[in-house]
């Protein structure tokens, strides 16, 4: 499967983002891959209001990356942010393509390094899997990636491919800690990991106006043996892949961790 890492840097508007949308879904097309995948926070960055931009599912902005999917004939994943009944929204991935359309709300908050998701986001509940040209792949974002059991349950539903849109937040360490959370995820679900995040804001001269987490860049993947394949740098770019599902396979016959568990 050829899929495209669509690294970009969101701004607070979600018309202008869907500009870097359009151009990442091109460059994915002219490329040749299946599957592009954004990042966390695609429709605005973090650090901003949400509940005023948010819209359902069905709004306008889903509506517009459903187009640019099913115009440039491939599968697109971008984080989004829709409302609910408390007044606060959800962090969900759209999963939208020629034959599939479904989402992911994001199950663990990032209550963590001095910031507080939960206050303004409402926590998702179920796992997703889908199929896409015979191959399951799975969906997480960002925070979950420091949750093994999700990702050994999306492996026992028979995903072979797990994509990770994140927004990660910056630090002393942080890069560390993400390039070995993706390897590590990898190896706990022998699956590839497909991570994508936000590029750094100050990569293209944006200071962040916040302790919010607007990304690091250095989108990375991981084979199912957690062996770092592919990885882009801190600013925005696009990266393309081909990935063989029978990888995982062949991954959980020689090391059978999923069979093997005891808890």
């Amino acid at each position: 499967m050829r899929i495209a890492l669509c690294q970009i840097v969101s701004t607070p508007d979600p018309e202008a983002n869907l500009e870097l949308v359009a151009g990442g879904v091109r460059r994915a097309a002219e490329a040749g891959a299946e599957l592009a995948v954004f990042p966390e926070a695609t429709m605005a960055c973090f650090g901003v209001p949400l509940g005023p931009l948010a819209q359902p599912l069905d709004g306008p902005w889903a509506g517009e990356v459903r187009r640019l999917a099913a115009d440039a004939g491939i599968t697109v994943i971008a984080g989004m942010f829709t409302p609910t009944s408390d007044g606060r929204v959800t962090n969900t991935m759209l999963v939208t393509g020629p034959a599939l359309d479904t989402h992911y709300d994001k199950i663990h908050l990032y209550d963590a390094f001095g910031f507080t998701e939960s206050r303004t986001v409402a926590a998702g509940e179920q796992p997703l899997t889908a199929e896409l040209g015979g191959t399951t792949i799975g969906v997480t974002t960002c925070y979950d990636i420091r949750f093994p059991g999700l990702y050994t349950t999306l492996a026992e539903q028979g995903a072979s491919i797990i994509v990770i849109p994140a927004s990660w937040g910056a630090g002393e360490g942080k890069r560390e800690q993400w390039e070995l959370l993706v390897r590590a995820r990898a190896l706990d679900s022998t699956s590839w990991i497909v991570a994508c995040g936000q590029a750094d804001p100050r990569s293209v001269d944006r200071e962040p106006s916040s302790k919010a987490p607007t990304g690091i860049g250095y989108s990375t993947v991981a084979t199912p043996l957690g062996v770092l394949h592919e990885q882009l740098a801190d600013s925005p770019d696009v990266l393309v892949v081909d990935l063989d599902p029978a990888e995982a396979e062949q991954a959980r016959r020689t090391l059978p961790v999923l069979a093997n568990r005891r808890f």
